[in-house]
């Protein structure tokens, strides 16, 4: 996945809101690096030019708490010289954060924590690999 973005590419998702340059792709090697279950269901996709969606279901197990997740994911996709120049995944974090820790109540809090500690294990996870 990581070589398929463009040098300035962007994503952005409920967890990742705003990724630019390699960072979608570390994340991507960081995610799935670090995952002993991960696998994606490609239920949909399409592509037309320079656009292009899918649905994809990913199952896992949460590495944090050890919990099951089953994660319905929509993504747009916008392409330059045939690289991901944008990509936009959609998901309902709600279903997400109570199937990944089990948490039923304020979810701008725990959106902003999960934010936080997603940005901070990919920081660390590209400094390991840039030393």
């Amino acid at each position: 996945m990581a070589a398929c973005y463009a040098p300035n590419a962007h994503f952005s998702d409920p967890v990742f809101p705003d990724l630019n340059g390699d960072e979608p792709g570390q994340m991507w090697r960081m995610l799935t690096g670090r995952s002993e279950d991960l696998r994606i269901e490609l239920v949909e996709h399409s592509a037309d030019g320079d656009a292009g969606s899918a649905r994809w279901i990913a199952h896992y197990t949460f590495t944090q708490t050890g919990k099951p997740v089953v994660n319905d994911v929509r993504a747009t996709f916008r392409f330059e010289n045939g690289l991901i120049a944008d990509h936009r995944d959609d998901f309902d974090f709600k279903r997400w954060a109570r199937q990944a820790i089990g948490f039923m109540g304020n979810f701008g809090f725990v959106r902003k924590a999960v934010r936080r500690r997603a940005g901070q294990a990919l920081d660390e996870y590209t400094a390991t690999r840039n030393s």
